[in-house]
């Protein structure tokens, strides 16, 4: 058996940690480190990061139904959010995985690595939001979800990275935003999931078990992963204190932004 059937589950085993603790579906972390299997495996460059963005996608429809269940369980998911909010998400993300398509790989990578640093710098100085300010009204919410799910279809990710600053802005509390995010994740990985499968289902140079841009042996492996270590993340959510779990979310999406950068810079 290849090893790489023991990497990716590993793979899973510590984003579906994160994704439970922080709502972000692990899609944050799961793109940086299968853009760096992929490349160990060989596979075509200008592939690479489409590839690591569908596959990551897919991934999140299992985490964000594992960690909303969770996070549910604890009574910090606003479904109300999640209604007004769902078909937004839905059209932006595969409106982005259309844009996607017509980006080149690095431009991509680009993309990814400045919206995790927006999303870290935005944790780091905790902005205090003004008391009166609240959440826009559901044409609002729509509007505002639509870019949401754009951004999130070009990164790979679940919109955590920004719908929890967005929701924190909005005086919602931490707890309930991260839980609110994890069930938001799913409307974005279905819609971001078919918009890759369709724009990658008839090209070529892609690897063997592919199905368009969901490379189907990476979602095994790192899906049996997540599903060990998503409710472990989700209880210790409901633990850690607000301000060290802010530290925490920001300390991770910075890491990633300089495994990125490290990768787009020349050497």
């Amino acid at each position: 058996m290849s090893w790489w059937w023991v990497v990716y589950p590993a793979m899973g085993l510590f984003a579906g940690f994160f994704a439970g603790l922080l709502g972000v579906g692990g899609g944050l972390i799961l793109v940086s480190l299968m853009v760096i299997a992929f490349n160990a495996q060989g596979f075509p460059p200008d592939r690479i990061m489409h590839l690591a963005l569908g596959t990551s996608m897919a991934t999140i429809v299992f985490t964000s139904l594992k960690s909303a269940r969770s996070h549910h369980a604890h009574g910090a998911v606003r479904w109300d959010i999640v209604r007004h909010s769902a078909l937004g998400l839905m059209a932006g993300t595969i409106g982005g995985a259309a844009v996607a398509e017509l980006l080149r790989s690095k431009w991509l990578a680009w993309v990814f690595t400045g919206f995790v640093v927006y999303s870290a710098v935005n944790m780091f100085l905790d902005l205090r939001p003004k008391p009166s300010r609240q959440l826009p009204g559901p044409a609002g919410m729509q509007a505002t979800a639509a870019a949401v799910g754009v951004m999130s279809a070009l990164v790979g990710a679940g919109g955590g990275f920004v719908s929890i600053p967005l929701m924190s802005l909005c005086n919602v509390p931490m707890r309930q935003c991260v839980g609110t995010s994890a069930a938001l994740g799913l409307p974005i990985a279905l819609a971001g999931v078919a918009g890759y499968l369709w724009t990658g289902w008839d090209k070529d140079h892609l690897p063997a078990l592919s199905a368009g841009y969901v490379y189907l042996p990476a979602l095994a492996g790192i899906v049996a992963g997540t599903f060990v270590t998503v409710p472990m993340g989700a209880r210790l959510a409901h633990r850690l204190p607000v301000p060290r779990l802010k530290r925490v979310f920001a300390v991770v999406l910075t890491l990633m932004a300089m495994k990125m950068l490290w990768g787009l810079l020349p050497h």
